[in-house]
């Protein structure tokens, strides 16, 4: 899934509001307190319920162009990039690219391909009323 959004904000305002989110992130996840400095090739456990986890690990961050990451469970790996792109000092673009690797054969890739199909008109609207919401945020 990519998803292209030019919001009416500096980059180094998006950009802070998704490191400081990922700080926060992992200071709940891990009660560890790290700083921004630290955060390229940091790597995670994140529980997402009693059942579920996964390991996150940044695997690229540049300051005001670029956040990416990649999750690993024991059913698929997950790689999300964010890419900033400064159009002038209050505009920019947020490129969004995710792709999902299924692990498990045959089967669970199909199972993966039909339920992002059916989901991702909606996670495709979630996601930029986000993007809108970070704006608006301002």
């Amino acid at each position: 899934m990519k998803i292209q959004q030019k919001l009416n904000i500096p980059a180094n305002f998006f950009y802070r509001k998704v490191v400081d989110s990922v700080l926060y992130d992992i200071r709940t996840q891990t009660g560890n307190t790290i700083s921004e400095d630290q955060l390229e090739g940091y790597s995670y456990l994140k529980q997402f319920t009693k059942t579920t986890s996964a390991r996150i690990t940044v695997t690229k961050l540049v300051p005001d162009r670029a956040y990416y990451y990649t999750t690993h469970s024991n059913q698929s790996n997950f790689e999300v990039k964010y890419d900033i792109e400064k159009l002038s000092d209050k505009e920019i673009k947020v490129t969004y690219e995710e792709n999902v690797e299924s692990k498990g054969g045959f089967l669970r890739q199909m199972n993966d391909v039909l339920v992002g199909s059916i989901l991702g008109f909606v996670r495709r609207r979630n996601f930029k009323k986000m993007l809108l919401q970070i704006e608006a945020s301002y």
